[in-house]
């Protein structure tokens, strides 16, 4: 069969796509990539997927840009004679949807891995973009044949909402984590070891937080976290700013009070291996990537109860959850990590036994390939 990827960035189909798209290669598909950026176009053609670029303004809600987005879609997958689309992301599950359905491709199935930034903020600006997903939403599942979740929370909502029927609602828990890649025993002790002595020269406990430089994210409550807790431990935000995101934070306060700011690095293996504490105080998720890794790694988490930071951390089993926007209380659940030695060990050994019970790839990946027979 051929079987079509759509994604909004190229290093969204690489990273969280890709071990699903190779398996079904290896079974013997034709399988096509197809994004809007050619970054990672080298490294899809190498794992043998045929690349597809197409001309989508990701921020845009010009209504004339949307059409436009639909109709250059349209014009990538028409020739390729696709017996199926799979589609992520928001503008791709539902303009993806409509070129496909005009294409008249057979299948359709979209990925829902979160609800986006409109789903967060309250502003009126919010409430009406919210407003017209939902009415694209609902038109589009009626066109398409499945969508599938990575958490248990957004189907229900969607359900409730009427958007979508239950029957075309897949839940597969997370896009997986390779957890013999993400593996404690595996790292290279010496690179851990020079990470160590750049970010905490003293011995104090590293508290980490991986994330896009965005208030979404929690960072303004890390920051206020940092400084409640004191010099207790060396606090470090890892990750890069998004210009495009109108929730970026600026960089005159990133390298404000005391947070260790490192910017995106390539080396996250070594990296979450170093860190003692990790911390994610996101107002919501689909199923954070970075709480994987961290998992995986056999890290004790603290985590905001919120969509999707909920299906990886357990409270008080291999972390804590702390309330949304209260900085006091994830200060006093770091601080009491940062206190007990012991309750961190205990907290990583269950986050790696999760991890590889619940979100080790394989185990995902044979969940999505009965979906392509």
């Amino acid at each position: 069969m051929n079987i079509g990827f759509l994604g909004n960035l190229s290093d969204n189909l690489y990273m969280f796509r890709r071990p699903i798209m190779k398996a079904l290669k290896n079974r013997g598909h034709k399988i096509f990539a197809i994004a809007p950026d050619d970054r990672y176009k080298k490294e899809l053609e190498s794992d043998g997927f045929f690349f597809i670029q197409y001309k989508m303004k990701r921020q845009s809600l010009n209504p004339i840009e949307e059409i436009l987005s639909i109709k250059a879609i349209y014009q990538a997958i028409k020739p390729l004679n696709l017996d199926i689309l799979q589609t992520s992301t928001v503008k791709p599950n539902i303009y993806g949807t409509f070129a496909a359905k005009l294409a008249k491709i057979p299948k359709v199935y979209n990925l829902v891995e979160g609800m986006g930034s409109f789903y967060i903020d309250d502003t009126l600006k919010a409430k009406i973009v919210r407003s017209i997903i939902e009415t694209l939403y609902k038109r589009a599942s009626s066109l398409s044949d499945l969508t599938i979740f990575v958490n248990s929370d957004d189907p229900k909502y969607m359900i409730d909402r009427g958007l979508i029927v239950p029957h075309k609602v897949k839940v597969i828990k997370s896009v997986g984590i390779d957890t013999k890649e993400y593996d404690p025993a595996k790292v290279d002790k010496d690179k851990v070891l020079n990470w160590r002595e750049k970010l905490s020269s003293d011995g104090k406990p590293i508290v980490m937080m991986v994330a896009r430089a965005i208030w979404h994210k929690g960072i303004k409550e890390f920051y206020e976290a940092s400084k409640i807790v004191g010099d207790k431990a060396h606090f470090v935000l890892v990750g890069d700013t998004d210009s495009g995101n109108p929730s970026c934070a600026n960089e005159e306060f990133l390298k404000s009070g005391k947070v260790n700011w490192i910017g995106r690095q390539s080396d996250m293996v070594t990296l979450t291996a170093v860190s003692d504490i990790y911390v994610l105080p996101s107002y919501r998720e689909g199923v954070p990537r970075t709480l994987l890794e961290a998992a995986s790694m056999a890290k004790p988490i603290v985590a905001t109860d919120v969509v999707g930071c909920r299906e990886v951390v357990s409270d008080g089993v291999n972390g804590f959850l702390v309330p949304v926007k209260d900085s006091r209380t994830l200060a006093e659940a770091i601080d009491r990590l940062i206190e007990n030695v012991e309750l961190r060990e205990k907290f990583g050994k269950a986050s790696r036994q999760k991890a590889m019970e619940e979100f080790d790839m394989p185990k995902v990946v044979e969940q999505y390939l009965p979906l392509y027979s």
